[in-house]
């Protein structure tokens, strides 16, 4: 996986708005409220990442499938299977 951001940037402190009965049981499960936010926010920023690399990518990959479509593969006289 790529990196989404730099590890080892300075932490800053926010302030969040959350359900406080979800707040409750996390806190009574001992869930690390700031590692857990991290991890899902990463996960959450690779994701939308993805999905604008694929809308300003739409284009070049629709015109390479079409030129394999008929040209084909340059390995295409090659494979032995």
């Amino acid at each position: 996986m790529s990196v989404v951001f730099d590890k080892r940037a300075t932490k800053r402190p926010v302030n969040v708005s959350i359900n406080s009965d979800l707040l409750a049981q996390a806190r009574k499960l001992n869930i690390n409220l700031s590692v857990t936010l991290e991890k899902e926010l990463e996960q959450a920023v690779r994701l939308a990442q993805r999905d604008l690399w694929l809308v300003e990518n739409k284009l070049a990959i629709e015109e390479y499938n079409r030129r394999i479509e008929t040209k084909g593969l340059w390995s295409d006289g090659l494979r032995r299977f």
